[in-house]
């Protein structure tokens, strides 16, 4: 029924997202685009923080039973939860590539970016209806599809960022997307924990109430402060979405292939991405459930960690964007990948709260600063004269999603064969490791001309 209810919206919405008075030719750097822009990171960055970082994975193995009889086999609820991020992520994997080729064809990258944020955003107030183990599926399936209109978005979001700015601002146009998402989703993240802590003040005496109040919350958060990007960032081609749109989106697909095939430097870049990318998001998604599991961590004191990993990604997205201004890019990368390194083998020996917070210190430091830096230098690797490029985002995004089926599978399979938390996360450590071999061989000077279909 939920899948029904988010088609049924998606279509309702459909006749008002096409419509557009005409193709803006959009000045570069203007102050008010970028704050537009970085806006939507503000809304949409609050899914991510509170949702599927700071409250929803605790309070899903927390008010399910440890062990879930799905389909016959038996999983820990931790596993089962990491297999629910898996299967988000691969659906994401099988239809963003095609949809960025559609948006790049019919020039239709709001189309898309509304669709996925109104979808997603009711999909996450549907949260509000997952209760206990009796509720598990509607919990899992309005998770699943809230995810998907999360990630799903970002690739068009992504996608304006050579729009609206010139190259040598890429980096700090950049970290103010991450630094507005993270204030933002602080700021959510404090009025849900002011609802955790002190229900009394609110009347409520559920025990579950405070936190799928707070799924409500993110949802009309997500979709509310989303309508200044929608306002302001350049809008579609004007009319209906073109016929044969899914053959000509296949079609950029290859073109952007072949692009990325012929210039070695990218094509190194994005496979030591994959790799290290799938280590981060596995930690965004699971670290709060190692913090209840193997710490038995309070929702609320799980939440301060969070608030400590977001208040430090915003000093690390501006201190690795300076450091790569006066190193390179490259440089700040390996720094980071050494620093994941050394933080996933000492999450292995963690034992009190202490230690955890400073860890999760640590851990907002290169968060912060690995996702801001790795969007744009996939930017400034990209030729400047393929003009329309969200096809091109779409392998960064693909990536990005196959990366996160692949880090949290492997999390939850180890924690499946094991029942041991610590195994999956030193796991997670070998992804880093991959990682920083193959960034050795990447340069991000700009030495050759791509092929690129016509």
């Amino acid at each position: 029924m939920l899948l029904i209810y988010f088609i049924w919206v998606t279509l309702y919405y459909l006749p008002t997202l096409v419509v557009m008075e005409h193709l803006m030719i959009v000045e570069k750097n203007n102050k008010k685009t970028i704050r537009s822009w970085a806006m939507f990171d503000w809304a949409n960055s609050v899914y991510f923080l509170v949702i599927s970082t700071a409250v929803f994975p605790p309070y899903f193995t927390r008010y399910t039973d440890d062990t879930l009889s799905i389909f016959g086999v038996s999983f820990t609820n931790s596993a089962f939860y990491s297999f629910i991020v898996s299967a988000a992520y691969l659906i994401l994997a099988l239809l963003m590539p095609l949809l960025s080729g559609m948006a790049d064809y019919g020039n239709k990258k709001m189309y898309f970016l509304k669709i996925f944020t109104i979808g997603g955003g009711l999909a996450c107030m549907m949260m509000y209806f997952f209760v206990d183990t009796a509720s598990v599926w509607i919990g899992s399936i309005a998770f699943l599809v809230a995810t998907l209109g999360a990630a799903g978005g970002l690739v068009f979001y992504n996608a304006y960022l050579p729009q609206i700015t010139d190259e040598e601002q890429y980096d700090f146009v950049s970290a103010k997307g991450y630094t507005y998402g993270y204030v933002g989703s602080v700021i959510c993240l404090m009025m849900i924990l002011v609802l955790v802590l002190k229900p009394e003040l609110f009347g409520i005496t559920s025990e579950t109430l405070p936190m799928r109040i707070g799924f409500v919350i993110v949802g009309l958060w997500w979709i509310g402060f989303a309508q200044l990007a929608f306002r302001n960032l350049p809008p579609d081609a004007t009319g209906k979405l073109p016929k044969g749109l899914v053959k000509k989106g296949i079609g950029q697909l290859r073109n952007a292939y072949a692009y990325v095939k012929s210039n070695r430097n990218i094509g190194r870049f994005l496979l030591s991405y994959f790799f290290y990318i799938a280590g981060v998001n596995t930690v965004i998604y699971c670290a709060t459930i190692f913090g209840e599991v193997e710490l038995n961590l309070k929702t609320s004191e799980l939440i301060i960690t969070v608030l400590i990993i977001q208040i430090v990604a915003i000093a690390g997205a501006y201190l690795f964007a300076w450091v790569s201004k006066l190193r390179g890019n490259k440089f700040s990368l390996m720094a980071m990948l050494i620093i994941w390194i050394v933080l996933c083998g000492a999450a292995y020996y963690t034992t009190g709260k202490l230690y955890f917070y400073t860890l999760s210190a640590f851990v907002g430091m290169v968060i912060g600063g690995i996702q801001s830096l790795s969007r744009s230098s996939y930017s400034k690797m990209l030729d400047e004269d393929l003009g329309e490029v969200t096809s091109f985002y779409s392998f960064y995004d693909f990536l990005t999603k196959i990366a996160v089926v692949a880090g949290t599978f492997i999390y939850g399979l180890v924690d499946f064969i094991t029942g041991n938390l610590r195994y999956s996360i030193l796991s997670i450590g070998l992804f880093f490791v991959i990682a920083i071999v193959i960034m050795l061989g990447v340069s991000f000077e700009k030495k050759e001309k791509p092929y690129l279909a016509v």
